[in-house]
Formats: C-alpha cells, sequence, structure tokens
C-alpha cells in the first residue's frame, strides 16, 4: 500500500467547537485530491455503572437531528489541557451530578473518520456518589435523567430507543465483561 501526505488545508469555517477544511492530500501516485473536513478537539463519555447494576443515562435534545437521545453523559474537550479523566469527572458532574471514586478508560474511538477528527475517549465510573449538577446551557438545562439496569440496555440497543453511538459501544464494552 502506498503512502498518503497531507499538503495543506483552507479554512472554510470557524465555528465556535468546529473548524471546517477543505484539505489537500496527495496520494501514492503523486496526484493530489481534496476532502472537506470537520477539525474537532475530541469528546470524553462516561458510563456511570452503579453498586446495583443500573446505569444513569441522561435525556438530551440534539439539535442536529431534532431529537432527544438516551445517551451516557458525554461532553467536548474544550478546556485547554484538560486530561481526558478530568473532562469525563466534569461531564458527570455536570450532567449527571454524580462523582465517582474510580474511572477507568475504556476505549478511543474515531466517531466518524470519513469526515471527522473527532476522538471520544470513554471512560466506565464506579464508586458513585450524588453531587449538585451543574447543567451547562439550554440542552443540559432541559435534559432527564433515567437510570436504566445494564442487562436491560442491550434490548434498548437493539429494538432502537439507544442510537448513540457513544453508548452502544460502551454498553458493549461493560456487558463483555
Amino acid at each position: 500500500m502506498g503512502s498518503f501526505r497531507p499538503v495543506g488545508e483552507e479554512t472554510v469555517h470557524d465555528g465556535h467547537i468546529i473548524r471546517v477544511v477543505v484539505a489537500t492530500y496527495e496520494g501514492p501516485d503523486g496526484d493530489t485530491f481534496e476532502r472537506d473536513v470537520v477539525r474537532h478537539p475530541g469528546a470524553v463519555a462516561v458510563l456511570p455503572l452503579h453498586d446495583d447494576g443500573t446505569v444513569t443515562l441522561v435525556r438530551q435534545y440534539r439539535a442536529p437531528i431534532d431529537a432527544h437521545l438516551l445517551e451516557i453523559p458525554a461532553g467536548v474537550r474544550d478546556v485547554e489541557g484538560e486530561a481526558t479523566e478530568v473532562t469525563a469527572a466534569r461531564e458527570l458532574a455536570e450532567e449527571a451530578g454524580l462523582a465517582a471514586d474510580a474511572y477507568e478508560h475504556l476505549v478511543s474511538f474515531h466517531n466518524a473518520p470519513g469526515m471527522s477528527d473527532e476522538v471520544v475517549d470513554v471512560y466506565l465510573a464506579t464508586g458513585l456518589r450524588e453531587i449538585d449538577a451543574a447543567a451547562q446551557g439550554p440542552e443540559e438545562e432541559a435534559m432527564s435523567i433515567e437510570r436504566h439496569h445494564l442487562d436491560d440496555l442491550v434490548g434498548m440497543i437493539a429494538d432502537g430507543r439507544l442510537t448513540d453511538a457513544k453508548t452502544v459501544i460502551a454498553v458493549a464494552l461493560v456487558r463483555a465483561r
């Protein structure tokens, strides 16, 4: 397999969180080609597993699909230089009003590598205790919190009630233990 190399990129949109570029690459044959690429700072997600086998999920409005999704707490890595575990703890507190005694990194995955450089780091949080939530923004302020047994989540994925990729991945990894 030949090698590819980035040649350059031009920013066409610089938003609040993302930047969209037209990136130019050189292929193995020396020809160049362009791709639209979303530059994203990354995200962190947390599966909060309680001692009784239940998982805290949030039901949050997601504007791009105009729907409320049931998902594990998560957020953008929007604090420069912050370790992913620290971001995980912050997002768990903000969205679910929970703190954990332990955070275990489960996986890092590319959310949509055909169009974005976003990487999502997924953690398992255990030893949970309630704290004051600190919602950030209109979606978090309007979200609801639900607890479901981990064993029930597989059926919720199968019947389409859970469609969020980071949640599906986290559930699969924790259930595989």
